[in-house]
């Protein structure tokens, strides 16, 4: 697994990627504002062809769009995030689809859960988005075309668009291949 975009403080004991976010950090292309940010967090693998991709992860959010999660990339104009977002003092199970634009859709949490967990399922080129407050009952948030590519940078991401920064960890990052025609 590689960086891009490396925080200042992070550690990878067993299982666990811990991190605190640098002020500033984003990952957004356009839509609303016109702004362009690829200054967020993100440590990948890359993988071919068909996959999911799982983690359990928490986060101290406190500043308008804190978050952190899972994400897709396929380069800087076509991506996936997708985790928690803390907007306007409201905690949000979160998608952004990326094909040059962002897309952003959100369902609001009754709380700061004390960990989510995120599946993601990509079959070319469709990418389907589930998260999990109990890691066992998966609620599918997002089924969407991603890309035709073959191979996908996959794994964990977080951002601090507006504060000065906060720690998320992530646990049990699993990435599997399957075939197209499995059962993911």
């Amino acid at each position: 697994m590689r960086w891009y975009n490396e925080p200042q403080m992070w550690a990878a004991p067993t299982n666990t990627i811990r991190l605190t976010t640098n002020p500033k950090t984003d990952f957004w292309r356009k839509t609303h504002s016109g702004a362009i940010a690829d200054n967020g967090h993100f440590y990948y693998q890359t993988v071919a062809g068909s996959f999911t991709a799982e983690v359990k992860f928490s986060g101290q959010y406190r500043d308008l769009y804190d978050q952190a999660g899972l994400m897709l990339r396929h380069d800087e104009s076509t991506w996936l995030k997708c985790g928690v977002e803390f907007v306007n003092g409201v905690y949000n199970a979160s998608v952004v689809i990326t094909h040059d634009y962002s897309d952003w859709s959100v369902i609001a949490l009754t709380e700061n859960p004390a960990a989510m967990w995120l599946r993601l399922v990509w079959h070319q080129p469709t990418i389907e988005v589930y998260y999990s407050l109990d890691g066992a009952v998966y609620n599918m948030m997002r089924q969407a075309y991603l890309t035709t590519a073959n191979e996908l940078q996959a794994g964990v991401m977080a951002c601090s668009p507006t504060g000065g920064g906060f720690e998320a960890t992530f646990e049990h990052l699993k990435i599997e291949k399957f075939e197209k025609n499995e059962k993911a």
